[in-house]
Order: structure tokens, then sequence, then C-alpha cells
């Protein structure tokens, strides 16, 4: 359930047998969505809908996920976040960031339609029926978040990759 009060963003979400459950503490910094043939490979689908949060606004509530180092694209490789009983992809952690960023998964809110995509990425390879909506921001590849990002966005990004460096 989400909460947008005075208190601040709240989003819950969890797998689909419902044995991990977490909660968002803060918005995201952007929410990507990813149409790399990668992504469409890993996820079975036309796209990964990504919510970039820092990790430790990311609390884990129910449950004790399993971690599955798998390879990228890029050849870094990335950890993905699972349910080790129904294999639910709840959150990855990338290359870039390592484990101080977490890619949640927007599909696995309770209510996803709160995270819209700031961002369409890599759509050089998206499937061809996927109409991106006007007025997105949108790349055949990755961009440069130091020119697209909001402010605040930049300066907790660069709040966490500076911490406990």
């Amino acid at each position: 359930m989400a909460d947008t009060t005075q208190s601040g963003f709240k989003a819950e979400g969890g797998c689909a047998c419902g044995n991990v459950r977490y909660r968002m503490n803060r918005e995201p910094l952007i929410v990507h969505c990813c149409h790399c043939r990668w992504c469409q490979r890993e996820t079975g689908t036309s796209f990964a809908l990504n919510a970039v949060l820092e990790s430790k606004e990311l609390q884990l509530l129910e449950g004790q996920p399993e971690r599955i180092e798998t390879p990228s694209e890029s050849g870094n490789g990335q950890a993905i976040i699972r349910c080790p009983h129904c294999r639910v992809a709840l959150w990855s952690h990338y290359a870039g960031a390592g484990d101080k960023s977490s890619m949640v998964r927007v599909g696995t809110l309770d209510e996803p339609d709160l995270l819209p995509p700031d961002i369409h990425i890599f759509t050089e390879s998206k499937q061809a029926w996927v109409d991106i909506p006007e007025g997105v921001p949108s790349f055949e590849q990755y961009y440069d978040p130091r020119e697209l990002w909001p402010a605040k966005s930049q300066e907790r990004f660069l709040a966490m990759k500076k911490a406990d460096s």
C-alpha cells in the first residue's frame, strides 16, 4: 500500500506467493523502462520496469530473499534478488553502484501504477508494437543521468555512491 502523506513516500510490494514483502521508504531516483534484449530474455516480457532506489531506503518486511548472481549484457553481471519459493524477481543490483543501489521491479509493488516510467532506454531493440508515449524521454541506448535526472536525484545518487566508500 502506498503512502504519500506528510510522512513521505512509501510503497510496499512482494512476491507472488507472499513469502517476501518489502517497502520502499522513499520515492525512486528515477524509473527506467528498459527495452534491451537482455531484459526481454530475463523477464520473458517486452521490457523491464525498474525503480532506481538507494538500497538503504528499501526495507525488508517479511521473508528472506535469495540472491542469484547472473551474467549481464555489459559483462559485469548483476545480482537478482528473488523469493526462494516462487522465484519472482523483486529487485536487482547492477555493477555500476553495486549493492548500494536497488532496481526495484515495479510490477512487484502492490500499486505498480504509482511508478510509471520516467524514461525509456535501449529502445533500439524494443518490440515494434510497443509505443512510447509522446513527451517521455527515450534513448536508443543509455543516456547521461547528469543531463536528465532531477537535481535532487543526482544529489542523492552522489551521496549514495560516497557512503561507506
